[in-house]
C-alpha cells in the first residue's frame, strides 16, 4: 500500500535533516500525540521528569492539538518550543516523539500519520493523551504533583 503525505508525495522526512526541512513540513512532522503538551515536573535532587496526565489548558484532548496554536507562546508564556538543534536533547520530548527520532537518525514508527496513512493511527495505538488525560483547567494547582504518571507500554506492531 503507497503511503502518502499532507505535505507532498516525497518522504520529506527520510531525505532532510530536521534542519532542512521547511516551516510546513516541520509542523508536518508533528504526530499529533501531544504528550509534549503534558504538564511536567522535575525533581530538584534528581533532575528527573515526570510527566502528569494534566495538559495544558489550550489543549483539545479529543483531537490533541492546541486551540490557539499561533497564539500559544502569548497566552501560555511557559510553552517551550523547540527546534531542530535541540530535538534530540531535550528530556521531556517523549521517545516516540518524531523530532527526537528524526534527530537520532531512527525512522519514525508504524503509527505516525505520515507512514500510516491515517491520523488516528496515533490514538489507536496507544501513544496520544486522547481519553488519558485532563485540562488543567479542570485541575487544582496543589493537586498536580499528585497527578504523576506512567504510560502504558504502546502497543508494539500494527494491527
Amino acid at each position: 500500500m503507497r503511503r502518502h503525505t499532507e505535505v507532498n508525495d516525497t518522504a520529506f522526512w527520510r531525505t532532510k535533516s530536521l534542519g532542512e526541512l521547511t516551516r510546513e513540513e516541520w509542523e508536518a512532522l508533528c504526530d499529533g500525540c501531544a504528550q509534549c503538551c503534558q504538564l511536567k515536573l522535575e525533581d530538584e535532587d534528581t533532575g528527573r521528569i515526570g510527566f502528569t496526565n494534566v495538559t495544558c489548558r489550550l489543549l483539545d484532548l479529543e483531537a490533541c492539538r492546541c486551540t490557539h496554536y499561533a497564539q500559544r507562546h502569548v497566552r501560555v508564556p511557559d510553552c517551550i518550543e523547540f527546534d531542530a538543534g535541540s530535538a534530540a536533547t531535550l528530556p521531556w520530548l517523549p521517545q516516540t516523539c518524531a523530532y527526537r527520532l528524526r534527530a537520532e537518525g531512527r525512522e519514525l514508527l508504524w503509527w505516525h500519520y505520515l507512514v500510516s496513512g491515517d491520523r488516528e493511527t496515533v490514538h489507536s495505538a496507544g501513544i496520544s493523551v486522547r481519553g488519558r488525560a485532563m485540562s488543567e483547567a479542570h485541575v487544582h494547582p496543589d493537586e498536580i504533583e499528585t497527578r504523576v504518571i506512567h504510560w502504558l507500554e504502546p502497543k508494539r506492531s500494527e494491527g
